[in-house]
This record gives structure tokens, C-alpha cells and sequence, in this order.
């Protein structure tokens, strides 16, 4: 696992817990992009990290995508209302 070399940017608001939420289960960013193509979301590895990084804009699209993946809210990806563990 790669550390991340960048800190994190102020392009979005739900990078980090993309990233936390990932990792708390155990998925990998290729399973990620797998998720993310089934419910039609076209994103590479490169676009995934830089979302979770911070340093790039997340699409309505995207977000509605992540948090049907997550089956969380996207509230909760915003850091608005219930949250999950460890975020």
C-alpha cells in the first residue's frame, strides 16, 4: 500500500471518508471503480485518487454513486447527519 505523497486538497468535502469508508471495508480502489462502473460511473484509478485526495471536484453523479455503493446517505458523505464508525 502506497502512502499518499500530496496532502489532501479543498476541491471536495467527501474524499476523506470516501477513503475511510473504502478501507473500513477492506475494498480496494479497483473494486471501487468496479462498483462505480456498474451504476454508471466512469472514473480511472488516476480520477479515484484524486477525488480521494481531495484535489479534484466530485460530480452529483459521482456522489449519488458512492453513496448507493456505500449504501449510506449522502448526507453522510458530507459529513451531515449520521456518519459511519471511524470517520
Amino acid at each position: 500500500m502506497r502512502l499518499r505523497k500530496q496532502d489532501l486538497g479543498d476541491r471536495n468535502l467527501i474524499g476523506a471518508r470516501v477513503e475511510a469508508i473504502r478501507k473500513e471495508r477492506n475494498m480496494k480502489q479497483k473494486d471501487l471503480l468496479a462498483q462505480l462502473q456498474v451504476n454508471g460511473v466512469d472514473m480511472n484509478a488516476s480520477g479515484l485518487s484524486k477525488l480521494e485526495g481531495q484535489i479534484r471536484f466530485v460530480t452529483d453523479f459521482e456522489m449519488l454513486a458512492l453513496a448507493d455503493i456505500f449504501e449510506i446517505s449522502v448526507d453522510a458523505l458530507l459529513g451531515r447527519g449520521e456518519t459511519p464508525s471511524n470517520i
